[in-house]
């Protein structure tokens, strides 16, 4: 299994009768092996760059995808801890559990830490990755055991909570619904996780084979983002325009700098900042060819928003 391209995490739900129509002719030759072969071959496709996409979609950004199929409906952005109105987005259905980018709020990095369906809210936070926010035990719901039934022993077992190369060691204890069904479950992680989203799959693993997943329901310690009881007033209110304009937010240094340190590579020769068209103007240049200095701060407060 080839740890960083390994799929097994999104076909983890999937039923037998879904499973028996697959067929993975692939599955077991490295990237590196099919490049090989298509280059002999001499396929059209053989030096192709690697897709992190959706790869049906091709060219189409994923948000245009889902507000074509999905729509748009204007929502707000709250800070979880104050409440801050903070700005506008265009639906929750754009964001998920643990999401960085497409904020487009200053002084970050900014999180999606939860969200309010029923109001159409989107709550953000500075804070995601602190200390006091990682988990080891969550609760999963919709269990589904690729071969059917559950395996012999729940103490032995690994777990991805997210796709990617990285494995926790786990532990299930199942529990009892109230028709005595069986698909629901505490997981104990071997070590603290701390981005864990509710919505999201954990795909559990003996060795190398996957057996099965479940949904994420909540962290077991906090039932989730602790969300002050000013942002879910707030939240609740009908007529949101009464909130004026956004609040201004205070670009702490040290934020900033964390932001530059861990986003994508950016170029300052005129090309665009991470695919927005913002295009450096030589005019505003010094005689001698250093960026004048107010253009210069514009340009990264527009940075900040862009990430």
């Amino acid at each position: 299994m080839f740890q960083v391209k390994d799929q097994t995490y999104f076909l983890s739900h999937l039923s037998q009768a879904q499973l028996k129509r697959l067929l993975f002719p692939l599955g077991c030759i490295s990237k590196n092996e099919v490049r090989k072969l298509a280059a002999k071959l001499e396929l059209p496709n053989r030096d192709r760059k690697d897709s992190q996409g959706i790869c049906f979609l091709g060219k189409i950004k994923f948000s245009e995808f889902i507000a074509k199929h999905i729509g748009e409906m204007e929502g707000i952005l709250l800070e979880a801890e104050t409440g801050d109105f903070l700005g506008k987005h265009h639906g929750f259905w754009f964001y998920t559990i643990g999401q960085r980018q497409g904020l487009r709020l200053p002084g970050g990095p900014w999180y999606v830490v939860e969200k309010d369906v029923k109001n159409n809210v989107v709550f953000v936070s500075r804070n995601y990755y602190s200390f006091d926010k990682r988990r080891r035990r969550f609760r999963v719901g919709s269990l589904k055991w690729l071969a059917g039934l559950p395996p012999d022993q729940f103490n032995k077992l690994q777990c991805k909570v997210r796709h990617g190369p990285g494995f926790y060691d786990c532990s299930l204890i199942m529990e009892t619904g109230e028709d005595g069904d069986r698909t629901s479950a505490v997981v104990h992680l071997s070590e603290d996780d701390q981005g864990l989203a509710a919505g999201q799959f954990a795909a559990f693993y003996q060795g190398k084979t996957c057996i099965g997943s479940g949904v994420i329901l909540e962290c077991w310690d906090s039932q989730g983002f602790p969300v002050c009881a000013k942002a879910l007033q707030i939240a609740r209110m009908e007529d949101k325009s009464k909130l004026g304009k956004p609040v201004k937010i205070k670009v702490n240094p040290e934020n900033s700098l964390k932001s530059s340190e861990i986003t994508d590579k950016v170029e300052l020769n005129g090309k665009s900042l991470n695919s927005e068209d913002i295009t450096l103007d030589k005019s505003k240049q010094s005689s001698q060819g250093i960026f004048n200095v107010n253009w210069f701060q514009k340009l990264r407060e527009k940075w900040l928003q862009v990430f």
